[in-house]
């Protein structure tokens, strides 16, 4: 075991762009070059057609396929109720794992798993974690295990192994609270997680050692709050948390002057960037991990009529474009990069449900989502949906 030092962390800037006021509207991400020249694939997307025969509006060239349904018997493992946040983790035979969470409350959440073969057939399913409580979303690790989030006070992170071979462990050292999601800074080892609450944290981990294999020690660390310091640059300075655990104060709570974001929902790192989302007020966030400053990339409230409301998860694909899902809104999955919006399909006769989990394959061929609720508005109604085309 070594003492991670960030400081020894390579410095090399990612992205270059300025920072301006929390409350302003930023119209473009700037991508390094050779990511720019790539990033126009979600964007150029064709415009969406009529409801397909699983009821998805899809532009030209997609189709879509129903893989799970909440109560169907699939090898053995009734598909959960109330499918939420998800990942894909490629395996070695060439095919791919989707893992699940179950948002169900009182001991009957938990996270199912779907593994595929290379064709993209389904030939298993099974569960990696139950018995825990409304498993709301999470986040993809480096080192090949699914962090899920419980959404509630005090709420566990549990980590996951996709096979299900391993059992799967509390991390208590990533705060009790009413968790979100997390993202993973691969190259410093620090781990980022929202909060849904109205007046929800932003959060940052640090393990004190990392293995020989570069992974952090999710038992030992350091748990920190972000206090946005100065809106005119976005400038921000992280707070100890005194007590992760929060045996007698919430964490939210601990730090003053800590900065609070309304509703904190899906959270994705790429190329030095922890982009998040919050629902409360229809923004999406860019943190610079390098300079340490926050800005707003997207806020409905600009729009006379904005496309994208309801914003929660948050994936992306190959050349950084994020893919936000709507909790409400119009039903969509839209596509935000370059400062411009545009939907990649659309749920009908679902005005109950929310889309959850997106995830792509590994070679970004096939993506997965769900809808939580289904067409009844019932959480034992969730439908997963497999949506395959030139993404």
């Amino acid at each position: 075991m070594r003492k991670l030092d960030i400081k020894d962390v390579n410095r090399r800037r990612f992205l270059q762009y300025g920072f301006m006021g929390l409350g302003a509207f930023f119209g473009n991400i700037l991508l390094p070059s050779t990511a720019r020249a790539a990033a126009s694939s979600l964007l150029s997307l064709g415009n969406l057609g009529p409801p397909d025969a699983n009821g998805i509006c899809l532009p030209p060239g997609f189709t879509s396929r129903i893989v799970a349904y909440s109560g169907q018997k699939l090898f053995g493992y009734a598909w959960h109720d109330a499918p939420d946040g998800g990942a894909v983790f490629r395996i070695a035979d060439g095919g791919w794992i989707y893992v699940s969470n179950s948002e169900i409350d009182h001991g009957g959440g938990g996270v199912g798993a779907l593994r595929f073969n290379p064709l993209g057939e389904v030939i298993d399913a099974y569960s990696i974690l139950n018995q825990t409580d409304r498993n709301c979303s999470g986040g993809k690790t480096p080192w090949w295990t699914w962090l899920s989030c419980e959404e509630v006070d005090r709420g566990m992170v549990w980590e996951c192994d996709p096979s299900g071979k391993r059992a799967a462990q509390p991390r208590s050292a990533l705060g009790l609270f009413r968790h979100e999601a997390i993202a993973v800074d691969f190259a410093r080892k620090q781990i980022y997680l929202t909060e849904d609450e109205p007046d929800g944290r932003l959060y940052r981990y640090t393990a004190d050692t990392i293995d020989a294999k570069g992974n952090p020690d999710l038992d030992h660390g350091v748990l920190e709050v972000a206090e946005v310091m100065d809106k005119s640059t976005g400038a921000v300075h992280w707070h100890v948390v005194p007590d992760p655990l929060a045996t007698l104060v919430p964490t939210r709570k601990q730090v003053s002057v800590s900065t609070s974001f309304n509703g904190g929902e899906g959270i994705w790192y790429r190329w030095g960037i922890v982009y998040f989302s919050t629902k409360g007020d229809n923004r999406v966030w860019a943190y610079d991990v390098l300079k340490q400053s926050v800005r707003i990339i997207y806020d409905a409230s600009l729009y006379l009529e904005p496309i994208l409301t309801g914003v929660d998860s948050i994936t992306g694909n190959a050349a950084g474009e994020l893919l936000i899902a709507e909790d409400g809104g119009n039903m969509q999955l839209v596509a935000l990069a370059e400062g411009k919006v545009r939907p990649i399909l659309r749920i009908v006769d679902q005005d109950s449900s929310e889309i959850t989990g997106p995830a792509f394959s590994p070679d970004g061929s096939r993506l997965y989502f769900s809808s939580i609720r289904g067409k009844t508005g019932l959480l034992e109604d969730g439908l997963t949906y497999e949506i395959t085309g030139p993404f």
